[in-house]
């Protein structure tokens, strides 16, 4: 049995070769702004990966330079800011860091589109080449206003041993790299700068990490630390946020606080339908024939056990055209601990085929459609092969994300409105509106489209230059409108997308 699949999310438009050269970061500098009753002279933003700059699975100047951040602290200037320092990577360095004793540290390179030699898709994202490896050894001096780390949770924000690189693995290479002393907290290091303005952008990784892992972690209980791919506990959020918040809020400065949007908007969990399965009818048969015939029978024989509702959910049936991915769901009965289990229906034990309300994940795409063992069909993924856990973000573990990210969004909008001196901006409504509507700058617009809406970088998840650019905007009408001032936009045609190899 041969699959075709039709990956129309790999088909890169010819417009995207015209954002493909770096570019400086380029605004309305010859505008005037006015502070209103802010003080923009000491700028901090403290975050994660997505106040880091990072894009295209990467850390990387560029990335960096058109950070949100970045592009508001030279916005910034015009109405009085100062000096805006950030950590950053090496001229040509790629995104990977090493460590003497350690070597290197499992850390991505950037991606960028490279040429398959297919028409019908004729770019993918692939890794950089060559690869430039940053060495760590020597931590940078600071003080650096951009106090994003990639991978940050909103518990490490206070951890005293996440710069330490003798605290591997569970210190982080980035904030290893410009923490002012091994025992120093990012918290810390943000506020004793005394910052006049500051941005806090913290609690997407605290649900984000077990999204992207297919829901592999699992909901944490109880204090911190937790696994890598867990969710904190929300009944412990709001104390951990509100020490972050302590540290950094005074009497006299001002701030925006950003909530956590909703994982299911962006392109790591949009761009592979549920249905990717594209079937001729002969194969089509064929599967109904053999394994949808021999899984629905046995379904049949235990629906005394298991239920008629979960028998309807998991019954096979394949037809002409896009079908459900099979999956696999681990909150299903395991049908191998059941009577008569036949050996020909291993490993699907837990399968059952996708729904609209399942997430399949972005890396899946070159795997779906493919055989796990070269030369058997009967091991094509999603097809009659299901999909590991990791491969997709299922309607169950999609509600216990939602279970964390509401209360996290509620704590953080508490705070905002119990302090006039802070703002809210809301990420979520906005990434909403990209993933359903798309979001207008006037000379153009951005979608969250994967690798064409301009958006998003090729990792699917964090934001390309321009769509930081479109985030700095919105920040700046949220401090205009609340703090009667005028920070000028910048024009987002004038920042990079999506690079070509």
């Amino acid at each position: 049995m041969k699959i075709f699949l039709r990956k129309s999310l790999l088909l890169i438009a010819a417009a995207v070769a015209l954002a493909s050269c770096d570019a400086d970061i380029s605004g309305s500098l010859d505008k005037d702004g006015d502070p209103g009753t802010a003080d923009f002279s000491t700028f901090v933003a403290l975050g994660d990966s997505l106040t880091a700059g990072f894009a295209d699975n990467a850390l990387y100047r560029h990335g960096q330079e058109n950070s949100y951040p970045a592009i508001m602290a030279q916005q910034f200037a015009l109405a009085g800011g100062g000096i805006f320092e950030q950590p950053l990577m090496p001229v040509g360095a790629t995104g990977s860091m090493t460590l003497t004793g350690i070597g290197d540290l499992g850390l991505a390179d950037r991606l960028m589109l490279v040429a398959t030699g297919n028409p019908d898709s004729p770019a993918a994202p692939g890794t950089i080449i060559p690869t430039q490896s940053t060495s760590i050894d020597v931590p940078l001096i600071g003080p650096f206003n951009n106090m994003g780390v990639a991978g940050a949770k909103s518990y490490h924000l206070g951890a005293n041993t996440y710069g330490n690189p003798a605290a591997l693995p569970n210190a982080n290479p980035y904030y290893i790299r410009f923490a002012s002393s091994t025992a120093a907290t990012m918290v810390g290091d943000a506020a004793i700068q005394v910052p006049t303005f500051f941005i806090l952008w913290i609690g997407n990784n605290d649900v984000l990490s077990y999204a992207t892992s297919g829901g592999s972690g699992v909901q944490g209980a109880g204090p911190p630390p937790y696994g890598a791919n867990d969710i904190t506990d929300p009944a412990f959020f709001p104390a951990i946020y509100g020490g972050i918040l302590g540290a950094l809020n005074t009497p006299t400065n001002k701030g925006v606080l950003i909530n956590i949007p909703d994982v299911t908007t962006i392109p790591f969990f949009t761009t592979v339908p549920y249905n990717a399965i594209p079937l001729d009818a002969a194969t089509a048969a064929a599967l109904n024939a053999t394994l949808a015939a021999g899984f629905n029978a046995y379904l049949d024989a235990v629906a005394g056990i298991i239920g008629a509702d979960e028998v309807a959910r998991r019954r096979l049936a394949y037809s002409s055209g896009q079908n459900p991915v099979l999956i696999v769901d681990e909150t299903l009965t395991d049908l191998s601990g059941l009577p008569g289990f036949p050996a020909a229906l291993t490993g699907l034990e837990f399968a059952r085929q996708a729904t609209a309300d399942d997430y399949i994940v972005l890396p899946t795409s070159t795997k779906l459609g493919t055989e796990a063992v070269p030369g058997n069909p009967a091991s094509t993924w999603g097809v009659s092969n299901p999909l590991v856990d990791a491969d997709v973000l299922t309607a169950a573990e999609v509600a216990i994300v939602e279970a964390a990210r509401n209360p996290f969004n509620v704590a953080i909008k508490a705070a905002a409105d119990a302090d006039p001196n802070l703002l809210l901006f809301d990420a979520e409504a906005k990434l909403t509106e990209l993933n359903d509507t798309g979001i207008s700058y006037g000379s153009g617009g951005i979608t969250s489209e994967f690798a064409t809406g301009g958006a998003f970088s090729l990792d699917g998840v964090h934001p390309t230059a321009r769509g930081y650019a479109v985030i700095s905007n919105e920040i700046f009408k949220v401090i205009n409108a609340g703090f009667d001032a005028y920070i000028p936009p910048v024009d987002p045609s004038a920042y990079t997308t999506v690079f070509y190899q």
